[in-house]
């Protein structure tokens, strides 16, 4: 099979099928055009086309994946990709452009998210470095000292027995996997003849489950034990899939810190954490050092904006920055999201950005950043296994009590409402019947590391709807 023009034209049609009615997907893939196919025989490099320097950045930050994804499902070769600037045809067509009343009824659909790909097929260049995740690019927050700092200097002196493994863990879109490939970045610019090799662990788990029905683990051994000296695996909570997925990995990673070879994991969640994972794999993963990634606060969202802001050579009033800071309280990725999306339709549109045109197109976003009671009543009851009625009913029974006790303090804390507020929300219960469950929350806090975990848990999960 040849990287040709028809090969490419193959990829945009099943990535299409994969993502129908997709606008946004056809507006920006429609005018990618082959250009030519160029490198040696066992590296091969597909050049493609695209109108402007804009049109390139946005594919490079959001297809490119994608694109990289399905060549991978056809070819299975090594390859790589170049995105060519050529100015052969328009951004997109007139009828295709979506108008700012299609941003705000489409708000469901996030500029830069389109359906999950399947999983990659394996070859060395499928999963490559990005060049522009550096710890230059990476803003440090309060939220992410620690953690910047651990990766820093494990990619000044990979091996180093304190931090192997370094494991770095929090919620989605924080800057994880920005991190994990700053630090392999930094130890090819240090360590040239190092051999490093980025994956993820769904496709390390693809790849061992392949191997092992074609009979050839001595290959899959090869590749990621003894032709990789530093060895990154991004989103580690899906190792604990399969047990022969987990035995594999945890020899591996064995392996690498036995050697003094440097293994560096991202995962959402602590090892402690994770569903079904072996005790051996969870024991060897809190040997190393562990530190987490949060929500960064406003003042770290706003420094954050400024500086995406001047690298899309965009200009922005502050009000227009704080707005957009201030309804990102979900994840830095959210953030950035937000102001891709304002920056394409205000460039589409022919419209300069001003406070009421990001107001205008986020609105929908922004009506989604708040909770109410009855949200978060269906959150603590999901979280407790019960009904919301049963919190609002008067039974006393523990399994209820409790769950109905923590809901009220939570809404305390976050919501601000008064008791007689709360009592009504909580089926018309008195005053001190709330003052009651909220000391008795705080008591419980103090006392009983199981409830201490719960309200932890859950007010992780209300942050990252509220920002709060």
């Amino acid at each position: 099979m040849s990287l040709n023009s028809s090969f490419w034209n193959d990829i945009k049609v099943k990535m299409k099928s994969r993502n129908n009615n997709n606008k946004l997907l056809d507006t920006w893939l429609d005018p990618i055009e082959y250009v030519e196919t160029s490198g040696s025989d066992t590296q091969r490099k597909l050049v493609l086309g695209v109108p402007n320097a804009f049109h390139q950045y946005f594919v490079i930050e959001n297809l490119q994946d994608k694109i990289y994804t399905e060549i991978s499902d056809s070819y299975k070769q090594p390859f790589e990709v170049e995105f060519r600037v050529t100015g052969h045809k328009s951004v997109v067509s007139s009828s295709s452009t979506p108008t700012l009343e299609d941003v705000i009824q489409d708000q469901s659909r996030p500029v830069s998210t389109f359906e999950a790909p399947r999983p990659r097929a394996s070859g060395p260049y499928s999963d490559p470095l990005n060049s522009d995740l550096t710890f230059s690019t990476f803003v440090v927050g309060k939220n992410s000292e620690f953690a910047h700092a651990a990766c820093f200097n494990v990619a000044k002196n990979p091996g180093a027995e304190d931090y192997n493994p370094l494991y770095i863990y929090g919620p989605v879109g924080m800057g994880k996997t920005h991190l994990l490939q700053a630090a392999g970045n930094c130890i090819r610019q240090n360590y040239p003849n190092l051999r490093i090799t980025y994956t993820s662990a769904e496709r390390f788990m693809n790849e061992c489950i392949s191997s092992i029905r074609h009979q050839q683990m001595d290959k899959f051994r090869q590749k990621y034990r003894e032709s990789t000296d530093v060895f990154l695996v991004d989103d580690i909570q899906f190792i604990a899939r399969g047990e022969a997925v987990q035995a594999e990995f945890f020899h591996t990673i064995n392996g690498f810190i036995e050697r003094k070879k440097q293994v560096i994991l991202a995962s959402d969640r602590m090892p402690k954490d994770i569903i079904d994972l072996e005790d051996r794999n969870r024991t060897r993963l809190e040997r190393g050092l562990i530190a987490d990634i949060t929500m960064p606060d406003l003042e770290t969202r706003i420094a954050i904006m400024k500086y995406k802001a001047e690298r899309f050579q965009m200009r922005l009033s502050d009000d227009v920055v704080n707005y957009i800071a201030r309804i990102s309280k979900r994840s830095i990725r959210e953030l950035e999201g937000n102001l891709k999306k304002v920056k394409m339709f205000s460039e589409l549109q022919g419209l300069q950005i001003d406070f009421e045109l990001a107001k205008r197109i986020l609105a929908h976003h922004e009506a989604q950043t708040t909770i109410g009671a009855e949200e978060m009543m269906k959150i603590v009851a999901d979280h407790f296994k019960v009904r919301v009625n049963d919190l609002k009913s008067n039974t006393r029974a523990k399994q209820i009590v409790v769950p109905r006790q923590i809901c009220m303090y939570l809404i305390k804390k976050f919501l601000d409402k008064s008791l007689v507020d709360i009592g009504k929300v909580f089926g018309g219960k008195d005053h001190t019947t709330v003052m009651n469950a909220l000391e008795r929350v705080k008591y419980l806090q103090q006392t009983d590391q199981d409830i201490f975990k719960d309200i932890e848990e859950l007010e992780g999960r209300i942050h990252n709807i509220t920002g709060v």
